[in-house]
């Protein structure tokens, strides 16, 4: 008689938060950049307002995040213009991890029809399936940094777009936006180098 373990419903619902707040990330850091420069180009001309909506309603529809705004206030063009070049620089951080994942559909789960071989110095060569297998079980905890860091990008810049609602900001998020920029541009020159 075998028994068919199940997990528990409490591990499933925590996965499963997990894995919606890892999707949500992506989407969220995936509009960052396009955000920011909609917002440089367009705050000038009189729409921070809408810019500032924009963010807003990233946070709270891509997000789930509750909103913050207090009450008659509202960011000056400056203010707006500022998250918009932070915004900038958080989303080409977050670039590199989106490649990350870009990365994993093409050369893992895609492997074998990206890649037409022949696999004899492949990884996992030299037939087609074990190449493919073993591209894709590299590419796993890759993928899965990736989503990580996607998860802590879209929190340090959500908690960016609550100073706009006239929230006080955390002292060490000023100098983790700026970490997370120079190490952000190290990582790919290195990447670009091949380490």
């Amino acid at each position: 008689m075998s028994a068919i373990v199940t997990a528990h419903p409490t591990a499933r619902r925590r996965t499963h938060r997990i894995a919606r707040l890892a999707g949500r990330s992506l989407a969220y850091c995936a509009t960052l950049v396009p955000v920011a420069v909609l917002a440089l180009v367009t705050a000038p001309l009189g729409g921070a307002g809408a810019a500032v909506a924009r963010w807003r309603a990233l946070r709270t529809g891509l997000l789930g995040m509750p909103p913050t705004a207090v009450p008659g206030r509202r960011p000056g063009t400056v203010a707006v213009l500022g998250h918009a070049l932070l915004s900038l620089l958080v989303g080409a951080v977050a670039l590199l991890p989106l490649g990350v994942q870009l990365l994993m559909v093409l050369r893992g789960v895609l492997y074998g029809v990206v890649d037409p071989g022949p696999y004899d110095n492949s990884w996992g060569g030299p037939t087609r399936a074990g190449a493919w297998l073993a591209h894709f079980l590299v590419g796993l905890p890759m993928a899965a940094a990736g989503l990580a860091a996607l998860i802590g990008i879209a929190a340090v810049h959500q908690r960016l777009t609550r100073r706009l609602d006239g929230e006080r900001g955390s002292l060490w998020l000023l100098p983790t936006v700026l970490l997370m920029a120079v190490a952000g541009a190290l990582l790919f020159v290195a990447w670009t180098r091949q380490i």
